[in-house]
């Protein structure tokens, strides 16, 4: 029997929600409105050791192992520190209201842990997000296939690790909602972008076929696919960033997205726009515009 899914989200109040990536940017502005309107939030990010080493990887020392994070990190600290001024005390302290998973996106048995804590702790999850990524501009000829595999390995394998620990309870009880935070990258390809492009392309297809897949059981989809945002991530960048957007306003953008259960949302509009008006833009059209365009650099 197809189990029709039940009506557009609209009131949050002790929704459950695992946002990866939390500690920063989307995954950050998410979780401090979705706590002010009354959710319960598992909170995933690296945790201080890891983030330690991942700026040392990204430096020039690599590492095969995955460190345990064995405390949140400060920036995740933070967050809940936010949450706790911003929110209103009659929804519950942060303490009790949110739940700080220190762990690596890369690591899946760390992942499916944190969602078991998360369960364990509030019960059944209601809405993953699956926010955390990393991205870099590297030209064409000194593209280093081992920082390519780690920014893959977060970008598209993170949020593969993501679902895979939360889907067999959602499509078990017949709801739940999956979101991914994709961008307009994974639409064309972008000057000195090919492996963060290749990654939200690659994301954003991933997400599509579960959404296939899970037709008629419960389960919603949703691909957000954001333009640039006034992030850590956009922080310092010297490329034309059209249509450039604050924080909070691309939140409420998302969180809007989200409890329609729009299978797919690109924005903002004028920017979405013409991104796709390049999908049907002759090839030697679309290469002679973006060679003369930087808007990742």
């Amino acid at each position: 029997m197809q189990i029709v899914s039940a009506v557009t989200v609209t009131d949050w109040s002790n929704k459950v929600v695992l946002i990866t990536g939390a500690s920063s940017g989307i995954g950050r502005g998410l979780a401090l409105e979705l706590a002010r309107r009354g959710a319960r939030l598992g909170l995933l990010a690296r945790g201080a050791a890891a983030q330690k080493a991942f700026g040392a990887s990204v430096g020039g020392r690599r590492s095969t192992d995955l460190p345990v994070p064995v405390v949140p990190s400060p920036a995740l600290l933070e967050v809940v520190k936010e949450i706790e001024e911003k929110t209103d005390s009659q929804s519950g302290t942060a303490a009790t209201r949110t739940l700080l998973l220190p762990a690596d996106v890369r690591d899946a048995k760390a992942v499916r842990a944190s969602a078991n804590r998360l369960r364990e702790e509030f019960g059944t999850i209601d809405v993953l997000i699956a926010n955390a990524g990393v991205g870099a501009t590297t030209e064409a000829t000194k593209l280093d296939p081992d920082e390519v595999a780690q920014l893959i390995n977060i970008n598209v394998i993170g949020a593969v690790n993501s679902v895979a620990a939360v889907l067999p309870e959602m499509a078990a009880r017949g709801s739940g909602q999956l979101v991914a935070i994709s961008s307009l990258s994974a639409y064309r390809g972008l000057r000195k972008s090919a492996a963060y492009c290749a990654s939200k392309a690659s994301l954003s297809s991933f997400f599509e076929s579960l959404r296939i897949d899970l037709i008629g059981s419960g389960v919603d989809v949703t691909i957000i696919h954001p333009g640039f945002i006034k992030t850590p991530l956009t922080s310092g960048r010297k490329a034309n960033m059209p249509f450039l957007m604050e924080l909070d306003y691309a939140v409420n953008k998302i969180v809007w997205a989200i409890e329609k259960k729009k299978k797919s949302y690109a924005f903002p509009w004028p920017l979405a726009t013409i991104v796709r008006a390049t999908m049907v833009m002759p090839n030697f059209m679309y290469d002679w515009i973006s060679s003369r365009n930087s808007f990742r650099e």
